[in-house]
């Protein structure tokens, strides 16, 4: 069967508006903090994290079955993300900066010889990461202002079908706006074209960051129509955008969205690649990030697993027919001392 987990956010509160068996969420108003929404996107995956998330809102779910991708959008300046379905919300506790490099890095140690799909990308900051076969897949995908702006006046842009209501093609801050919109279509779209990646036996990982939707409120005002538009544009693209995730990984990924009014503090992080070698990663990274441990590890463990259970079955066998032993018939010492010993 095919499911997705589709999270929105709402003013700084975490909504699940759709969950697969293999992803559990109980209906409660447990906060989530803020920090802890990495390890929140680890665990959904099936990976461990350093620190246990003691946070009743998660169960174990189905632990051979795990979701095959995991997508978190996050929208910066909006109080309330009015999005089309309605879920189970959990508040944000301390909406502090994020990112998924932990995350990442999990996928491509465990995961190095088969290339995941991971893509970190923030379009206003022009800031851009990607990793194994996303190179390939999103070769084509407009990721500096100017290559944006330009994306957006194409025959095939969002802009020919789109209704802009208020906002307007000849403002800068609209334009970004809708640029970050036109980069969830393309990002589908190019996948679309990929689609044998979105059924390989290795997890894919998304991470956007949106801001243009900060911008339009700093522009015209929280209370403008500019600004009111511009949400219900957001939301329907951001649902628009999980349904063809969700298709493209046949039901079997996770789609968040964290929608914060402000960050508490300014997101201070030492950027690195993840291709780095693990002595590396030891030195620069004194969070201890990355894991300790290779994909090989489950192999080696069922290795020496197996061969332990039959060695102690063995010893057993070997001792009960050794215990159970005739001397006078079945032991060869005794016959042995027989002078007519017949030689066949």
């Amino acid at each position: 069967a095919s499911y997705i987990c589709f999270l929105g956010v709402c003013g700084d509160e975490l909504s699940v508006l759709r969950s697969p068996q293999s992803v559990v969420f109980r209906d409660g108003s447990w906060p989530i903090p803020g920090e802890r929404i990495p390890d929140l996107a680890a665990l959904s995956m099936g990976f461990s994290v350093e620190d246990d998330l003691s946070w009743p809102g998660l169960a174990v779910g189905d632990l051979f079955h795990r979701p095959r991708a995991t997508v978190l959008v996050t929208v910066k300046g909006v109080d309330k993300l009015m999005l089309p379905v309605k879920g189970i919300s959990y508040p944000i506790e301390n909406a502090v900066p994020f990112s998924l490099d932990s995350v990442a890095n999990a996928i491509h140690t465990l995961f190095s010889e088969e290339t995941p799909v991971v893509l970190q990308l923030a379009p206003s900051e022009e800031r851009v990461y990607m990793v194994g076969k996303a190179n390939s897949v999103f070769e084509d995908l407009s990721v500096t202002l100017r290559q944006l702006r330009n994306r957006l006046f194409q025959d095939n842009s969002i802009l020919s079908s789109l209704p802009l209501n208020s906002l307007s093609r000849n403002n800068e801050v609209d334009l970004l706006f809708l640029s970050e919109l036109q980069v969830l279509h393309d990002i589908a779209s190019l996948l679309s074209r990929h689609k044998h990646l979105a059924k390989d036996h290795s997890p894919d990982l998304y991470s956007l960051e949106l801001a243009g939707l900060e911008e339009v409120g700093k522009r015209y005002g929280e209370d403008s129509q500019q600004f009111k538009d511009a949400s219900q544009i957001l939301a329907d693209s951001l649902q628009k955008f999980a349904d063809e995730m969700f298709n493209l990984y046949s039901g079997n990924a996770v789609v968040e969205v964290v929608a914060v009014k402000t960050f508490n503090s300014p997101l201070t992080r030492k950027t690195r690649s993840i291709l780095q070698s693990s002595s590396q990663s030891e030195t620069e990274n004194p969070y201890n990030l990355a894991y300790p441990y290779n994909y090989n590890y489950s192999v080696i463990f069922n290795i020496i697993l197996w061969m332990m259970i039959g060695l102690a079955l063995a010893v057993i066998v070997i001792s009960y027919n050794l215990w159970n032993m005739d001397p006078g018939y079945d032991s060869i010492i005794y016959r042995m001392t027989n002078q007519k010993i017949r030689m066949d």
